[in-house]
């Protein structure tokens, strides 16, 4: 696949197939993404794969935590505090369709958490991918983050698999780095969802607007 198809086939799926995805797909996939461009080569990116039961034991302890009414404590700011146009209405945008596709009106709470908390299961994916850097690093090793994983992506879409990167699976990076016992020193950025997306999924039969060229470029000669 052409990587320009490959960018523009790319999409947030949220219900997948329970067929397995081997841990060499995995490898090629991350083996095609590690050529990512980073700042001064330094390749801040780190990756933890779980599959099976530990990524069943991780999602039911993300999940406790979040029932449990335990505040979350991502390691950054992903939103803004306080919203501004057009990015307010875009986000609203967002959510009226996934809400609307997964047939969940406003007032039905509890549909709404138990959408909300599959998000802990990866949306059922049999791969659940996490992705850190070294805490020592500045706001670049971030944007060398974004390149990486949207690499990742792209070469998953290229090998025929969907991915969903989910900010929310960074909401408890303390309980992630227990269940996985790894250090402190590994700030989580977020998780992705990787495996066959179900086709038969009404969640999986929409999808976002993209803004015009014009509407966010100037051209200065």
């Amino acid at each position: 696949m052409e990587t320009c198809d490959a960018t523009k086939k790319r999409w947030a799926a949220r219900a997948f197939l329970p067929e397995l995805v081997g841990k060499d797909q995995v490898r090629d996939i991350l083996d095609t993404a590690r050529w990512a461009p980073s700042g001064s080569n330094i390749q801040p990116w780190q990756v933890a794969v779980v599959t099976g039961k530990a990524k069943q034991k991780l999602g039911d302890a993300l999940a406790a935590a979040r029932a449990g009414g335990q505040p979350s404590q991502p390691e950054f700011e992903y939103y803004p505090k306080e919203w501004m146009e057009p990015y307010d209405s875009r986000r609203k945008a967002c959510g009226l369709a996934l809400y609307q596709a997964l047939e969940i009106s406003r007032e039905e709470k509890e549909k709404r958490i138990a959408a909300w908390m599959a998000n802990y299961y990866f949306f059922g994916a049999p791969v659940g991918l996490l992705f850190f850097m070294d805490r020592g690093m500045s706001a670049g090793g971030l944007i060398d983050m974004g390149i990486f994983i949207q690499s990742v992506m792209l070469a998953a879409t290229d090998k025929g698999l969907a991915t969903c990167p989910q900010a929310a699976l960074a909401e408890y990076p303390d309980i992630v780095r227990a269940e996985l016992n790894l250090p402190d020193s590994m700030l989580l950025v977020c998780g992705m969802s990787l495996g066959k997306a179900d086709p038969d999924a009404p969640v999986n039969n929409y999808r976002t607007e993209r803004a015009a060229v014009e509407e966010f470029t100037s051209f200065h000669e």
